[in-house]
């Protein structure tokens, strides 16, 4: 299952950042926040990632086309002109970048990356949030409810689009009215038949594709109530920081070169998905 990924913003809110950088390529703990998401989804086994670039996409290509380079030892040898790799800490990772539209809004984006996707279920989320999300729960939530997309729901609290629910289907979609506790928090699990709802590159996902789908009684909500937090402004991003530093509640990646049975259990799973 391939991992959509909306990296193509400006980032306006973290302009001290975003003036010379992505937002997705902001850092935490010297490593872009869009490496942390993706360390997430790898550490349950999803490793086939589609990045959507727009503002400074340059940016992302570049870091990656180093990345095995600095995650390597490695010898240059000046006389025969040759580099020879050693060990490195790369992970299995295949990233497909695509240049979706630097002024594209996020439906156009998910839009423009149908043909790399084609007929299968894929997941998607925002290049600024991290979460201890379990995302095997997730896509095992999203296959029981047979709907088009599930939504991640999250409680932050404030400035964001929100949601009301009956159970754990989404009945109408909110934009930053403060009349659910629960928010639009990423992680999304989506069939194909998503595109459908989106009409073109001017088109915000969070609007008229997640409300049409919600009266259709498409869209359904995978309720998490643990850590979960956006890089939205600067105060956010020193916060998520000092949490790094402290060892970082979405770090669940730290135990995967462990053997015990239970991380055996989870990569066994993912295979078969």
């Amino acid at each position: 299952m391939k991992t959509v990924i909306l990296a193509g913003g400006l980032g306006t809110r973290l302009s001290e950042e975003t003036t010379i950088k992505p937002k997705p390529m902001v850092e935490i703990g010297n490593l872009p926040i869009l490496w942390h998401i993706m360390k997430i989804y790898s550490h349950y086994g999803f490793n086939d990632f589609i990045i959507c670039l727009g503002y400074k996409g340059y940016f992302i290509k570049e870091w990656f086309s180093h990345y095995y380079l600095h995650r390597s030892d490695i010898t240059f040898n000046f006389q025969n002109n040759t580099i020879e790799y050693h060990k490195n800490s790369v992970d299995p990772w295949k990233v497909t970048l695509v240049d979706t539209g630097e002024e594209t809004l996020t439906g156009g984006r998910i839009r423009r990356i149908k043909d790399y996707v084609g007929s299968e279920t894929f997941m998607m989320t925002y290049g600024d949030g991290v979460s201890d999300i379990d995302i095997h729960q997730l896509v095992k939530f999203h296959r029981e409810h047979k709907s088009i997309a599930t939504m991640s729901a999250v409680t932050p609290g404030g400035r964001f689009g929100t949601f009301t629910l009956e159970g754990n289907r989404v009945v109408e979609f909110f934009e930053k009215e403060d009349v659910s506790d629960k928010i639009n928090g990423g992680f999304f699990v989506l069939e194909p038949e998503v595109f459908d709802y989106i009409e073109g590159d001017m088109v915000y996902f969070e609007q008229s594709p997640l409300k049409n789908l919600a009266k259709d009684g498409k869209l359904k909500a995978y309720i998490h109530d643990g850590f979960w937090k956006c890089m939205d402004s600067l105060k956010d991003k020193k916060d998520l920081e000092e949490l790094w530093a402290k060892g970082a509640p979405w770090k669940l990646w730290a135990s995967d070169n462990c053997e015990d049975k239970a991380m055996v259990k989870i990569k066994e799973e993912s295979l078969r998905w």
